[in-house]
């Protein structure tokens, strides 16, 4: 059976970056450019593992993690946080959002494949 990653980034270029990276890994992608869109996505597809970035328009990561742990079937959905934020603070405050992980961009494809399987075990 095939994971589905829903990823949440507005740029374009990483969100490519990450569908080539995933799908090389034998994942299916679904993607959004918020995390207003985000949301309306996984209601639409689900997801099995969620990567998110942090600093986006309409709606940041960490309100679109919170609404996701709000969601009742996504309550346990793991959730990657991928940005160039990493100061304490900011990782502290995704936790308590309920994020399950935190990556820094750039990021290394084999990584963060690996994080998603640790994860989505």
């Amino acid at each position: 059976m095939t994971r589905k990653i829903l990823t949440v980034d507005d740029s374009r270029t990483m969100r490519d970056m990450l569908r080539f990276a995933l799908v090389d890994a034998g994942y299916e992608v679904v993607e959004a450019v918020d995390g207003v869109h985000g949301l309306e996505v996984l209601e639409q597809h689900g997801a099995d593992v969620i990567i998110t970035d942090i600093n986006m328009p309409r709606m940041d990561g960490f309100g679109f993690i919170e609404a996701v742990r709000n969601c009742m079937p996504h309550r346990v959905t793991p959730i990657l946080v991928l940005t160039t934020e990493s100061t304490p603070e900011k990782k502290a405050r995704a936790k308590s959002a309920g994020a399950t992980g935190w990556i820094v961009k750039p990021f290394h494809p084999e990584k963060l494949v690996e994080a998603i399987r640790r994860v989505a075990a």
